[in-house]
């Protein structure tokens, strides 16, 4: 009995862990994607040379890659939540 609790404890400690991490996850692409937003805005100016537009090209596409990466894992963390396996998350 005391082992299932142990368990039943840690699997309840993950999956908080996991949903704190999810939200982290959510904030930091909405976050991103504002930064997304304001590039577009920047983009648009007339008064942009044609390296500027080159460098807020390539921010854009390093961002849409980050939020790409950041959109799997949070699809990743929460199907694992949905399927009742959550696990620590350590960070490195």
């Amino acid at each position: 009995m005391r082992q299932s609790q142990a368990e039943t404890r840690r699997q309840n400690v993950a999956k908080r862990s996991m949903t704190k991490k999810a939200k982290q996850l959510a904030g930091l692409i909405a976050g991103l994607r504002k930064s997304l937003d304001g590039i577009h805005k920047e983009r648009a100016s007339s008064k942009l040379t044609g390296a500027e537009i080159g460098m807020l090209d390539e921010r854009r596409n390093n961002l849409l890659l980050t939020i790409a990466a950041l959109d799997d894992r949070l699809s990743a963390v929460q199907g694992l939540i949905d399927l009742g396996r959550p696990h620590v998350i350590r960070v490195h």
